[in-house]
């Protein structure tokens, strides 16, 4: 079932949106060249524990079928598209990290992610991160009342092709709020002026999700969360939690 949120709920949501750009902010600026994965998780779960919030990703379990996630963040490095286990592995010069970070504040969740440039990318990558995160602002642009879902989807579709990108399939954004996953499922592929309408109260997570190769298709790791690209190529991601106002998109994740 679709929740709309009010005012007070929106707020809640605002601060946790502004712990998980913080600790965002935190851990892209900590990204560089010989940190491991494990150090930029502890380096969130000190961030969010100082401001008074509770990590949304720990322990995080959809279905009895995955083992609990073990991380404060999802650390996805260029084939790894999202849900990147952080562990022991060593950032290099010209890796491409996407960061996924959620957080709790007094029951209500914020999420985001950012995809980092680790030292001296090559044109290549810094074009797909640059496409995913236009593709996040033309997505976000169109949250409005009365806009369709099918909006929102077609404006993150019509940037991934128009750079020749793949989309990764069965995946997208989310409603959000008490839980971190909420209705209604927000493709990132479809049609305009179809699906759901768009009315006040309603909080999204958008979340482009961008193949290097052009292909759609992926691969599932044995450790049952990570998801990478089938054929090797990078990956770029971007999110933001957005409220649909009277007076157009709130970004509740902005900085």
């Amino acid at each position: 079932m679709v929740s709309l949120k009010s005012a007070a709920e929106l707020d809640l949501m605002r601060a946790a949106g502004r712990v998980v750009a913080e600790t965002l902010a935190a851990v892209a600026a900590a990204a560089r060249p010989g940190v491991t994965l494990a150090e930029l998780d502890a380096l969130a779960a000190a961030h969010i524990r100082a401001a008074g919030a509770e990590p949304s990703f720990l322990g995080y379990r959809p279905h009895a079928s995955l083992p609990p996630f073990p991380g404060v963040l999802c650390l996805s490095v260029d084939e790894v598209v999202v849900h990147g286990i952080p562990d022991g592995r060593v950032l290099r010069g010209g890796d491409l990290l996407s960061v996924d970070c959620g957080a709790i504040v007094r029951g209500y969740h914020g999420d985001a992610a950012v995809t980092v440039e680790v030292g001296a990318v090559d044109a290549a990558g810094r074009r797909l991160a640059e496409a995913t995160r236009e593709a996040l602002d033309a997505a976000v642009a169109v949250m409005v009342p009365g806009a369709r879902l099918g909006d929102v989807a077609y404006a993150v579709q019509e940037v991934a092709r128009s750079y020749g990108y793949g989309i990764l399939a069965d995946h997208g954004g989310h409603g959000i709020g008490t839980a971190m996953h909420e209705d209604p499922h927000v493709p990132n592929t479809g049609r305009p002026g179809r699906g759901y309408r768009l009315r006040e109260g309603l909080v999204l997570a958008i979340e482009p999700m961008f193949l290097e190769g052009g292909r759609d298709d992926y691969r599932v790791l044995p450790d049952r969360w990570t998801i990478a690209t089938a054929d090797g190529t990078r990956a770029a991601h971007f999110e933001h939690t957005v409220a649909v106002t009277a007076d157009g998109p709130l970004v509740l994740t902005a900085a």
